[in-house]
């Protein structure tokens, strides 16, 4: 059946208890954060969706064991003047009609 729908089993490897946690937290937080909050119509309307998500997670989206870095973004330089602290601007671009944000430094 999954083969007719275009879809391939990828199996966990053996003795590999991590494996199937990762997929499984990536899963929940894409529910969480996104198919929750976006109504969906159609199949290219999903896909394009999942790719949006998969650019924001690994492109922009905090993560904690990168000590809120991105995997595909390198860690900006702390701000350690106490006075550039009132004096900073941020910038939010929306995603997908809103449903993800990003903030940046303006500049």
């Amino acid at each position: 059946m999954l083969a007719d729908a275009g879809l391939a089993v990828v199996k966990s490897g053996v003795r590999m208890p991590r494996m199937n946690s990762v997929m499984e937290r990536w899963i929940q937080t894409c529910r969480r954060e996104l198919l929750d909050r976006a109504p969906l119509w159609n199949q290219h309307q999903l896909l394009h969706t999942l790719l949006e998500f998969e650019s924001f997670c690994n492109g922009h989206r905090p993560h904690r064991t990168l000590h809120q870095g991105a995997p595909l973004r390198p860690l900006s330089e702390p701000i350690t003047e106490p006075g550039w602290i009132g004096h900073l601007k941020v910038h939010r671009r929306d995603r997908l009609g809103g449903t993800l944000h990003e903030y940046q430094h303006a500049a």
